[in-house]
């Protein structure tokens, strides 16, 4: 289980459809094939400039340039998250290139913090999968790309020459051990004397995307809004006072120790923790449905350039899209997929119902509510 991550989408008409298709965002029809190619002004065979595998001849010249280098680096993705085990598995052996997998706990912020200090050197990330707060914050760290699949993913879910670009969703719950605790019915529930010190997040939330959700769904259930997470903030504070809250980082091992009975988390990552833990049950709030996507960004000064634009193909092609679904997360492409019957129809009928109405933070939204929780978290839970 990871301690970090990743965003949300904008605009009314792209909830509406993430209503309607189960948090599967809808393709978007005015982006072009030219788009798609890139239209970059990279010379041919210059990975690290590269905007599109047209700019290095194509595909197969891209898949000869990483073969070459014959090395990724990965960040902040633990195994157990959106099935990037076995993803990471697919990629090493479809194309022969060796995975080098750093801080699989890291957080969003301690993805950038890498890019920064080992800037220049071969052990720097290639790639990055982060929560959208920082990821707008830090585009200068970038490098554009559009994948082959750049026309089937939205407009609202990609910045216009790929700086950054969303990969998979789902939706904020509460997963608990229905053998410790008993079944929330509210996030209001928390605050009774059955949870005391059993309630826990994904990580520190002016830090992990994660954690940073979990303080807006509980805005959001609590009487307040996106646009406000003060009560959110304040039913943490509460959950401190009553000595319910757990400051111990969840994770896939606290949750199998029963260190965390109680976590905020997205549902793909609960999906996981129910294999794990048999008695381990999720839990929506209908009056706080909040559902979000993470991103993908190449470091522009990745060690491994054409690596990195390989792997950025893998994940939207739609084996890594099917991937990440088998995984128990909403891959970015699923409407487009599903349209053309290439989705994993048995994974996707998988996923957990989701009832209420969805709300998805806007990019202002998420930003505000960072900036308010770097001055009052810390306050609320010491």
């Amino acid at each position: 289980m990871r301690v970090t991550r990743r965003a949300l989408i904008s605009g009314i008409a792209l909830s509406a459809a993430l209503m309607v298709s189960a948090c599967s965002p809808p393709s978007d029809s005015s982006s072009t094939a030219s788009s798609a190619a890139g239209g970059g002004s990279a010379a041919a065979g210059d990975a690290k400039t590269a905007k599109s595998a047209k700019d290095l001849g194509g595909m197969e010249a891209l898949v000869a340039a990483a073969k070459k280098e014959g090395q990724l680096n990965v960040i902040a993705l633990p195994p157990d998250w959106a099935n990037y085990g076995e993803i990471i598995k697919g990629f090493t052996a479809k194309y022969g290139i060796t995975v080098n997998s750093a801080q699989p706990d890291g957080s969003s912020q301690d993805e950038i913090n890498a890019v920064k200090s080992l800037k220049g050197t071969d052990r720097a990330p290639d790639v990055l999968d982060i929560g959208m707060a920082v990821a707008l914050a830090n585009t200068s760290l970038f490098a554009p790309y559009q994948v082959e699949k750049w026309s089937e993913i939205a407009d609202a879910q990609k910045e216009a020459t790929g700086l950054w670009v969303q990969d998979y969703g789902g939706y904020m719950s509460i997963g608990y051990d229905s053998a410790k605790v008993p079944a929330p019915t509210s996030v209001a529930d928390l605050l009774k004397a059955e949870y005391k010190g059993k309630v826990a997040l994904n990580g520190d939330p002016t830090q992990a995307n994660a954690a940073l959700n979990g303080v807006l769904m509980a805005a959001v259930a609590n009487g307040g809004s996106l646009d406000d997470i003060s009560k959110g903030v304040d039913f943490f504070k509460d959950l401190k006072a009553k000595g319910n809250f757990n400051k111990v980082q969840a994770s896939t091992a606290t949750v199998k120790n029963g260190t965390t009975p109680v976590v905020f988390d997205w549902d793909y990552l609960q999906a996981g923790n129910v294999k794990n833990v048999p008695t381990w049950k999720v839990y929506l709030p209908e009056n706080a449905t909040l559902g979000g996507y993470y991103a993908q960004a190449i470091n522009a000064d990745a060690p491994h350039p054409a690596a990195a634009r390989l792997w950025e193909e893998y994940l939207y092609s739609d084996e890594g899209q099917n991937l990440w679904l088998k995984g128990g997360a909403r891959p970015v492409r699923m409407d487009a997929m599903t349209k053309a019957g290439t989705i994993d129809a048995a994974a996707a009928a998988a996923l957990p119902a989701v009832s209420g109405t969805p709300q998805f933070p806007t990019q202002d939204q998420l930003t505000k509510a960072k900036t308010v929780l770097a001055t009052s978290w810390a306050k609320a839970i010491s």
